[in-house]
């Protein structure tokens, strides 16, 4: 049985402050976005972008304000947080808004977690702590559910015996961000779902292949495990502005590299003077039509996700949640 097609609204918290992201996220919600996933930065991608709030304060103002799913769109459990740390705060936000919260998990980036001033190692190492990271979380979630204590000590962690003792009645779903097939497959054998960015329909057609592959290995359906999708795009009254607004407020979705070791959004600046705007081609779609933007999100549905949340890059957000309220999510389907 398909699980609901859900459309969200993309947080993005580097470029709107607190409050007014979450306002932004509960307009969305009246015309028709499903949910919520807020980005986790400490820093913002370049300084025009001028925030970056703390997401666990932001999604439980969200609980409160909105009716819909939330998550950290997405958090890493290795640097700044142990992962129990983690843990705790997405049990407990669980436990107050029942059914409503997801835990996106990554491996993170330099520009976030270089701040606690650890060695920043190569990306096979991030991946593997991830994974340790992604094990206790749920051997916490598992053992504090069935009233037990549980402990850990592994190559990267250690954590004595405890439990979480603030618990939802079911344990939030694990979704981990991947781009990779590895990673993919990995995810596949230890989460509950994928979450992934816009790319080539073939690359991600290689993604749900392993990532299924990895499901059915540990003994799971992946037809019933959701597919996440967060997608970024520059839609504006004339295709103009929309250039306009990708190119000052978005850079970052035009650098055709890794960004994954870079620590400063001044070091980003930097390099964001290099991007032209043919380098958004096949990264980031740039239309002043709908049409256009609704015929390239249901590629992606047509793919096999169920899950996808829709970020406008422009400052424009309420102009742009009127439209596609209008005329954009009603006329999509899985």
């Amino acid at each position: 049985m398909k699980t609901p097609l859900r459309i969200g609204y993309a947080a993005m918290l580097e470029q709107f402050h607190p409050s007014e992201a979450v306002a932004l996220s509960a307009y969305a919600e009246e015309r028709g976005f499903s949910g919520v996933m807020a980005a986790d930065h400490f820093q913002p991608w370049v300084p025009a972008q001028g925030q970056s709030a703390f997401v666990w304060n932001v999604l439980s103002a969200l609980g409160e304000r909105t009716r819909g799913d939330i998550g950290p769109g997405v958090t890493a459990p290795t640097f700044r947080w142990h992962p129990a740390m983690v843990a705790q705060a997405s049990a407990t936000l669980a436990a107050m808004y029942p059914g409503r919260h997801w835990l996106g998990l990554g491996s993170g980036e330099a520009l976030n977690e270089h701040v606690t001033a650890q060695y920043w190692p190569e990306a096979p190492e991030r991946i593997n702590r991830m994974f340790e990271a992604i094990e206790i979380i749920s051997k916490l979630f598992a053992a504090s559910l069935a009233g037990k204590d549980v402990r850990h000590s592994g190559t990267f962690y250690k954590m004595e015996s405890t439990r979480l003792w603030t618990m939802p009645e079911v344990a939030p779903e694990i979704l981990v961000a991947t781009a990779g097939p590895v990673t993919a497959k990995r995810a596949g054998r230890h989460a509950d779902g994928l979450i992934t960015v816009g790319a080539p329909l073939e690359k991600i057609e290689g993604l749900f292949a392993k990532f299924d592959a990895g499901a059915r290995e540990a003994g799971k359906d992946p037809d019933t495990m959701p597919k996440v999708l967060q997608l970024h795009m520059s839609w504006a009254p004339t295709y103009e502005e929309a250039l306009a607004n990708a190119m000052t407020e978005w850079p970052n979705g035009g650098m055709k590299f890794p960004k994954a070791d870079i620590r400063s959004p001044f070091e980003l600046e930097q390099m964001a003077r290099l991007v032209r705007p043919e380098d958004f081609e096949g990264r980031l779609l740039i239309s002043e039509d709908p049409d256009v933007h609704r015929a390239y999100i249901q590629k992606f549905l047509d793919l096999g996700f169920d899950r996808v949340y829709l970020h406008n890059v422009g400052r424009n957000q309420r102009e742009w949640i009127d439209v596609f309220g209008t005329s954009v999510l009603p006329e999509l389907h899985r």
